[in-house]
């Protein structure tokens, strides 16, 4: 209502412009929001339905085939366990490790702060490969070890930098020296000054820990060989896979229900698809308020 009743006091060319803002507005969020929705309808609707084209906007032929293959493998449950574990685990890990790092790099008076910033971005742009990254973790014990989740990834220096940057222009000078005369040291102002104060920047930070733990496909796919100690996502890559190879064989003897087969597999890919990625979804609208203030900061003053 607010923005009629400036539309009525504003000029031709104003209405003009916040109209054609408006439709681009519109337009942006129905193409980033419909593959999602999409994706939505067609994993509950007929696989016929979905593959001629009659699936557009609301679900037809209602069809839970492929939610029931996917949590019909018992190894879904372990899979949603071990990444939740993994996921908070390493999300408290990399917090503890990344905020204090950040705070400290921001300080003025710290005298290593630049050379300790070279360091960091320096394995941004450099790592050392696969292969001996392979050997250093069998070394050291990593190998089919759900540390190796947490550990290796414990301080992202994207994060770090963007945390680093909020403390810097949002906690001033001045407000360290107030605290310092009136007998705070370091830890106390860190612990009951910046860390209430830093609540955007933590759940911006938080929440990207969070997606890529949850995400994180690759470390379990190359470091980890005991099935119960994979995480969802390579479990939900194995179900594709075995519904994929039923696919192909289903119509090995020229028959058509390969096309069947198929069609039912694209359902279930569906299916993983929401399965996959609806935790995160359903987090974030919980995170929202905090996370757009913290990411404008890390944008604007980084």
């Amino acid at each position: 209502m607010n923005m009629f009743k400036k539309l009525r006091y504003s000029t031709p060319s104003d209405v003009v412009f916040t109209l054609l803002v408006s439709v681009v507005l519109i337009v942006i969020v129905f193409v980033t929001l419909y593959p999602i929705y999409f994706v939505m309808i067609a994993s509950v609707s007929s696989p016929q339905l979905v593959q001629s084209g009659a699936v557009s906007f609301i679900p037809r032929g209602i069809n839970w085939f492929g939610y029931e293959q996917i949590f019909a493998d018992a190894r879904i449950w372990n899979g949603y366990r071990n990444t939740i574990v993994y996921t908070v685990l390493g999300t408290c890990v990399n917090m503890v490790v990344t905020i204090p790092a950040a705070y400290a790099l921001s300080r003025r008076d710290f005298a290593a702060r630049r050379p300790l910033m070279l360091f960091f971005a320096f394995t941004m742009f450099f790592s050392g490969g696969l292969i001996p990254t392979y050997m250093l973790y069998k070394e050291v014990g990593l190998l089919n070890n759900m540390w190796v989740f947490i550990l290796p990834g414990a301080l992202n220096v994207y994060n770090l930098i963007i945390a680093r940057a909020f403390y810097e222009h949002s906690l001033p000078q001045e407000l360290h020296e107030a605290a310092t005369l009136d007998g705070a040291n370091d830890f106390q102002f860190f612990f009951k000054i910046a860390i209430p104060l830093s609540k955007a920047i933590l759940s911006v930070i938080m929440l990207y820990y969070i997606v890529a733990h949850w995400n994180d496909f690759f470390t379990g796919l190359i470091f980890i060989r005991d099935y119960d100690k994979q995480p969802l996502q390579i479990v939900l890559r194995d179900i594709l896979i075995s519904n994929s190879a039923f696919a192909g064989g289903a119509g090995g003897a020229g028959g058509t229900g390969g096309g069947y087969g198929q069609q039912f597999a694209d359902q279930i890919k569906y299916g993983v698809i929401v399965v996959s990625t609806l935790p995160v979804i359903i987090l974030y609208p919980f995170l929202q308020k905090y996370f757009e203030k913290g990411v404008m900061i890390g944008s604007v003053k980084g």
